[in-house]
């Protein structure tokens, strides 16, 4: 739901609510003030400062604040700290008697939506209050899209654009390739929305935004100036490498091979490889540097993969064929789309497409 999430309540009443919460969300941190603390409630912060400076703080350090208490306090209190939506958390209200959970700030990137359903469900009779126009209107949040698997929007400074477009029920295009399917849980498509076949069919003028959910870097500008892109974790680069192989070698390899094969580095899942390969110091350097986690197969599973370019170099040191090529169609149980490259004298890299 959300990383670290503090409760804030001021009253009695407050607090009562802040224990339900607590008992259903036991990860929270509660804070309350010190002049209501008692034995009994062993789990709460008690704070003897303002709570104008108890807020400035949690507001820095958590991924939600929980408020409850009024919401003109709340805006009063945050409104000194706030960055942009993609930095600032989820805040939420409640009133004193919990018949409402207001999402207040950073309601789709943040969270503070689906917390705000989240926390109203504990209680009875209360009313989550959603003011987002996707939400409100039941139709795709052009800035979560593919959120829950992970896909990163390449072109974030289109979203705002083409999110007023979804929003007003303009002619939107979606083109997708490859990535997750089961994006929209609803029945249909908004009416504002069509599927369409080829990428060349959104610079159709009927068109006036698109979302593009692929892993092919795309450079026709008439087509991206009206499109949200979207990179799904749809690609495993398989490494065949030595002992000694350092980071720079291999980062070479793996952005020479994806650029010139017209690949998005930010779609690739993880790297694959040989059990035997996975210690060396520069493939883990590598993972940590680009956050790509790697994902290793010993030589008997590798052995019976089939490949394109078997190599008996290769399996007279590996005892496998295949490396690059054999670990990434494992990975992806997909199909290889870059065959072997060499990179000689230690590398050679592969690239599978996910089959989803």
């Amino acid at each position: 739901m959300t990383g670290n999430t503090a409760v804030i309540a001021i009253t009695r009443n407050g607090i009562d609510i802040a224990n339900k919460i607590m008992e259903r969300m036991p990860e929270v941190q509660v804070y309350a003030p010190i002049k209501f603390a008692n034995s009994v409630m062993h789990k709460m912060n008690w704070f003897n400062e303002q709570t104008a400076q108890l807020v400035a703080n949690l507001f820095k350090k958590n991924d939600a604040l929980i408020c409850i208490f009024s919401l003109d306090a709340v805006v009063r209190l945050i409104a000194p700290f706030l960055v942009d939506k993609k930095t600032d958390p989820a805040v939420i209200v409640i009133d004193d008697k919990a018949h409402f959970v207001i999402s207040a700030l950073s309601g789709h990137l943040g969270g503070a939506n689906s917390l705000a359903r989240l926390v109203s469900s504990f209680f009875d009779d209360c009313l989550p209050v959603i003011t987002t126009a996707a939400d409100v209107n039941e139709t795709i949040a052009v800035d979560l899209l593919g959120r829950e698997f992970s896909w990163i929007i390449e072109n974030i400074e289109n979203v705002t654009k083409v999110s007023a477009l979804m929003v007003n029920e303009e002619k939107i295009g979606i083109y997708q390739e490859t990535g997750e399917k089961g994006w929209w849980q609803n029945k249909s498509l908004p009416r504002n929305v069509t599927v369409v076949s080829e990428l060349e069919d959104l610079k159709s003028p009927h068109f006036k935004g698109a979302l593009i959910i692929s892993d092919r870097i795309i450079d026709d500008q008439l087509i991206l100036e009206k499109s949200v892109l979207y990179r799904p974790k749809s690609l495993v680069v398989g490494i065949g490498i030595h002992r000694d192989t350092s980071n720079e070698v291999i980062d070479y390899g793996v952005m020479n091979t994806i650029k010139t094969e017209g690949l998005s580095f930010n779609s690739i899942r993880n790297i694959a490889t040989i059990d035997r390969e996975a210690s060396v110091k520069g493939l883990q350097d590598f993972s940590s540097r680009h956050r790509i986690p790697i994902e290793v197969f010993d030589r008997n599973k590798l052995g019976i993969v089939p490949v394109p370019n078997p190599s008996e170099v290769v399996k007279r040191f590996e005892g496998t064929s295949s490396v690059s090529e054999a670990s990434s169609i494992l990975s992806a149980k997909g199909v290889l789309v870059v065959p072997k490259q060499k990179y000689p004298p230690d590398l050679t890299v592969a690239v599978a497409r996910v089959k989803f």
